[in-house]
């Protein structure tokens, strides 16, 4: 019970439930006192002990319906194509027979009776304990034999799809498939029908096997196929995403976001207390022995941080933009003030539509006022300058995110440097390429004498690392 217990939690895990040592203990003892024989019990009880969110307690109970279905042997297909004529009634009953535990025993003695003239002259006792089970078709004995042999082979190792003929091989060989193989061949030369029979329970057997390690796959591969499919859309150029990509990426910037949140915010509440000075706690003690009954901390005062996103939504930059102000806005615990703005040919403030509304609703609504036009830089910075200028503080870091292209207008990259003189820094986050900077349109050399950073930022990673270095320099 145990090792099962184990190999479900490594499951969850891998299904996105965070399960820790303390609450798989717990589980093991609520296990312990319902026992397993009520799944329906067994199932709110995971459900209850493991998951914390409702989208946990989906993943967990896919993840239980998953772990605790036991896949059957697909039967002979020569049994399902003549089951129903004439004469071949005593084949089919004899393949049929001993694996349906609820089949009515009419039907059962009649296979019987009418198989053991081919088998009851035909002793099975030469045969290998593979190919007898085989002919038996025992179900549940054929399970518990593929259950065994997966043990054995360690098919909870399983990792990636490209493992599933390794595995596969490796429970046919622990059942015996060796021995099976030679059977058949002696079968082939001196009783052809029990061959043909035995062929096919064969056939039936490696589908079974075939099914047990696509299950362990999707059981204990999910994550690493979630890693190995996140690190490739985190090195994916943002502005190339594909249509069915994009659900994909968005989850993975929430998880970009919760790591920094799990990062930066326990450093945060440490610095409230401050530092253990350990002088002046010996200093103020010294009438006890230096003994710290009363302590003095160390206090470094810590800027409020402040984030300013101006962000780009014309046609060229909008995906991008779509998942940086999604990272933006999801580091509110982190951030206590972020203030978000789009342009392409005039700008608005846009934190209001991203906090009360999902992403591909305020997107959609940013777009449609502001989105895909010609981008204007020159005159998107004079309407922030206009009307919000009285945001930007000393405790302010001001990030653009852009290409810098303004289409031959006026730039207004003095506007960008009396945003420089009221503010902590600016940070220039530009997802096309270095090489193009300066080129055609680009004003990026312009733009980049008054920031205090300027990256490219094309990538998901590229965006994770500029944010996180941001995020760090309040900490």
């Amino acid at each position: 019970m145990r090792e099962n217990l184990h190999r479900f939690f490594r499951a969850a895990r891998g299904a996105g439930v965070r399960v820790s040592p303390a609450e798989s203990i717990d589980a093991m003892r609520a296990v312990a006192k319902i026992g397993f024989d009520d799944r329906q019990i067994l199932r709110d009880t995971f459900l209850v002990t493991l998951a914390k969110t409702q989208e946990e307690k989906r993943a967990l109970g896919d993840c239980f319906d998953l772990f605790f279905s036991q896949p059957e042997p697909s039967p002979p297909a020569a049994d399902n194509d003549n089951a129903n004529e004439p004469g071949e009634t005593g084949e089919s009953g004899q393949a049929n027979g001993g694996g349906g535990g609820g089949e009515s025993s009419g039907s059962g003695d009649a296979s019987d009776q009418q198989a053991s003239p081919e088998t009851g002259n035909q002793p099975n006792e030469g045969l290998g304990p593979l190919a007898q089970m085989l002919l038996r078709q025992d179900r549940n004995e054929i399970q518990a034999a593929i259950a065994n042999a997966a043990n054995a082979a360690s098919l909870s190792d399983i990792r990636y799809f490209t493992q599933r003929g390794i595995f596969s091989g490796r429970i046919l060989e622990q059942m015996g498939i060796g021995r099976l193989r030679d059977d058949l061949d002696n079968l082939t030369a001196t009783n052809p029908s029990l061959a043909e029979r035995l062929q096919a329970a064969t056939d039936g057997l490696r589908d079974a096997v075939r099914e047990t390690v696509a299950q362990a796959l999707l059981l204990y591969g999910r994550e690493e196929a979630e890693n190995l499919r996140n690190e490739i859309l985190r090195n994916a150029p943002l502005a190339r995403i594909e249509p069915r990509q994009v659900d994909e990426m968005r989850a993975l910037i929430r998880k970009i976001a919760r790591r920094l949140r799990e990062r930066y915010s326990k450093p945060r509440k440490r610095q409230r207390r401050g530092h253990l000075d350990v002088r002046r706690t010996l200093r103020r003690n010294a009438a006890w022995g230096s003994i710290p009954f009363l302590t003095a901390w160390k206090r470094k005062h810590r800027d409020r941080p402040k984030i300013v996103a101006l962000c780009d939504v014309s046609g060229s930059v909008a995906k991008v933009s779509d998942f940086f102000l999604l990272l933006i806005h999801s580091l509110h615990e982190v951030v206590d003030d972020v203030r978000s703005f789009a342009f392409s040919g005039h700008l608005i403030e846009v934190s209001d539509i991203l906090e009360k509304k999902s992403p591909e609703a305020a997107m959609a609504e940013i777009m449609s006022k502001v989105g895909f036009g010609s981008s204007d830089y020159g005159s998107s910075l004079a309407d922030f300058e206009d009307e919000w200028m009285n945001a930007v503080t000393p405790q302010t870091t001001v990030i653009v995110l852009g290409d810098a292209r303004s289409n031959n207008l006026d730039p207004r990259a003095d506007i960008l440097r009396r945003i420089a003189e009221r503010s902590k820094r600016v940070v220039w986050l530009n997802p096309e390429g270095r090489m193009a900077w300066g080129f055609g349109d680009s004003e990026m050399p312009r733009y980049a004498t008054f920031c205090s950073v300027v990256r490219q930022c094309a990538t998901a990673r590229q965006l994770e690392r500029a944010v996180s270095d941001i995020v760090a320099t309040y900490q």
